[in-house]
């Protein structure tokens, strides 16, 4: 086995160990206080997954009823899992976002809230809403703490052999 498929194999086990609790904490965290602070603007949970949904769907996933909405829900989850697998990819070639993974997760946070607000959700085939000041803050404070933190965090607590 030649030296280079020998290092990737050996990281393979230790990229799952982080991402996937890195991935799945993150998408655990971010939906509920996606249906904890949208629900208290009356948007109900099935609406709120459905709407994820109609990324891939158009407005057609509003009437897909509880199918749509389990679509919806593995849609969060694929994109918390490679929001995870990136942090931890980038964190291989500089360490100190594992290094300061407080502030780095911080940042990564408000990254991920701006590409997933001005690039991903204005490129799919959801319908957006008017802009609002206050629906940015308060997305950009879920993203710090449900998003950015418990994935850099967790990447730095899993991603190291502890054998």
């Amino acid at each position: 086995m030649n030296q280079a498929l020998a290092a990737f194999s050996s990281e393979q086990p230790r990229a799952l160990r982080a991402i996937l609790p890195a991935g799945l904490t993150c998408g655990a965290l971010d939906i509920t206080a996606a249906l904890l602070v949208y629900g208290s603007f009356g948007l109900g949970p099935l609406r709120l997954l459905q709407g994820i949904a109609s990324g891939l769907l158009g407005p057609v996933a509003y009437e897909g009823g509880m199918a749509t909405a389990l679509l919806g829900l593995l849609c969060h989850f694929f994109i918390a899992l490679s929001a995870a697998a990136i942090f931890f990819a980038t964190s291989r070639r500089f360490s100190f976002l594992v290094e300061h993974a407080i502030f780095s997760g911080a940042l990564y946070g408000v990254a991920v809230y701006f590409v997933m607000a001005r690039i991903v959700v204005p490129l799919s085939a959801a319908r957006r809403g008017p802009f609002s000041f206050k629906f940015m803050f308060i997305g950009i404070v879920i993203h710090i703490f449900c998003v950015g933190l418990p994935i850099a965090t967790l990447v730095r607590k899993y991603s190291y052999n502890r054998d």
